[in-house]
């Protein structure tokens, strides 16, 4: 009886998994010949690699579509970074590629991985050994060649930003032999003097014609350079080691003297706003310290002897009317009140009675009389009248 019998979907992912463990099948340099090119679609790129040994096929997706930089066509001698793996269906392996270059820069950009694997794992790429770039700055390093764009765009934009920065050129070598040299000296020269920033760089170009900013050699001059570095190599597309060593990385010389150079203009707008705002300020607090001067002296004034002597004063003229004012108004009470009582008495006077017709009748001793019993007949009485009194005898008492 057979044992161990697998499917044949057992066995490709067997064989699958057996590629997807091998470290050097994930991550693979093929070169070769290009054919059997065609565009799907998709966006799916299915091509076949081939030399005089044998052939390949292999696949770039769409999504990474922008590992490839040219147009590829059959024929074309090509080197792919990708892995090699098992497509199941089919049971046939085949090259799954990440990126694809021309085969006379690919050698190239494998040692451009390389070294950049080795700096990066050292440490040369850390953030925290970048130095922040000083905003105002009175001397500008620049490393690159005496002629060329790249220099005369630093100048120019150096010279319209701030006039009053000092550009230092150190002419060097940008491309071929000994360039790496000379702007590794260029960059250790520029530092000692003790300029604010240097900015090493130069125009764009292939890989072959920045390659000089790719050597170890000047990637360690730019980490041990004590100064502020702006690397500005080529053009925004371009990245080189020096680039991922510098402090600040800038697209391109331009760019890099505008991120280098403050540009005196704002610089002088921004004083003119702060000096307009900071007149505003002054003339706001002294409104408001004279304000409070003015209310000082309000309170002062007002506690003042002299002040307060005057108010005591018209405290007392006040009163002394108020008092004034009372006794008069009970003086006025009073009249009235003796006019009532006087008026009274008036109406109970004897004399007003007499001239009425009225008489007052006393007895001895000038005693009144008010009731018939208190005399008897034959008594002697006085009865006073308005002119004068009539004494008389009582004849009968009724």
């Amino acid at each position: 009886m057979t044992k161990n019998v697998y499917t044949v979907g057992q066995v490709n992912a067997y064989i699958k998994n057996m590629f997807t463990q091998d470290f050097m099948m994930n991550r693979i340099y093929v070169k070769g010949e290009v054919s059997n090119c065609k565009y799907h679609t998709s966006g799916h790129i299915y091509f076949t690699l081939k030399d005089e040994t044998g052939a390949l096929n292999g696949v770039l997706f769409a999504g990474n579509r922008r590992g490839l930089a040219f147009s590829m066509k059959n024929g074309d001698n090509v080197i792919v970074l990708g892995s090699i793996s098992v497509y199941e269906r089919d049971g046939k392996y085949q090259l799954y590629a990440r990126e694809i270059l021309p085969d006379g820069e690919g050698l190239l950009y494998q040692r451009y991985q390389q070294l950049k694997q080795e700096l990066e794992d050292m440490g040369m790429f850390a953030a925290e050994y970048k130095q922040p770039i000083p905003q105002y700055i009175h001397t500008l390093g620049i490393v690159t060649a005496p002629t060329g764009a790249a220099i005369r765009d630093i100048q120019n934009i150096t010279r319209r930003r701030n006039p009053y920065v000092q550009p230092i050129l150190f002419p060097a070598l940008v491309q071929g032999e000994g360039a790496a040299e000379s702007i590794a000296s260029g960059i250790r020269a520029l530092d000692q003097i003790g300029v604010d920033v240097i900015i090493v760089g130069r125009g764009g170009g292939s890989m072959e014609d920045l390659w000089a900013f790719n050597e170890e050699i000047v990637a360690r001059a730019i980490f041990e350079c004590q100064t502020p570095t702006i690397s500005a190599v080529g053009h925004e597309t371009d990245t080189t080691i020096a680039d991922y060593v510098a402090d600040l990385r800038a697209p391109t010389p331009s760019a890099a003297a505008e991120l280098a150079v403050y540009d005196i203009r704002e610089l002088e707008s921004m004083l003119l706003s702060q000096q307009l705002e900071l007149n505003r300020s002054i003339l706001e607090r002294l409104e408001r310290r004279k304000e409070q001067i003015r209310q000082y002296a309000t309170r002062l004034e007002l506690l003042s002897p002299g002040s307060q002597l005057n108010e005591r004063r018209q405290a007392v003229a006040d009163l002394e009317e108020k008092l004034h004012l009372r006794m008069e108004a009970i003086l006025t009470q009073k009249k009235h009140s003796l006019e009532l009582y006087a008026q009274q008495l008036e109406a109970l006077s004897p004399l007003n009675k007499l001239s009425q017709g009225y008489a007052f009748v006393s007895g001895r001793k000038g005693r009144a009389i008010r009731s018939v019993s208190e005399v008897s007949q034959g008594e002697l009485l006085q009865i006073h009248l308005l002119d004068g009194k009539i004494t008389v005898e009582v004849k009968d008492v009724l």
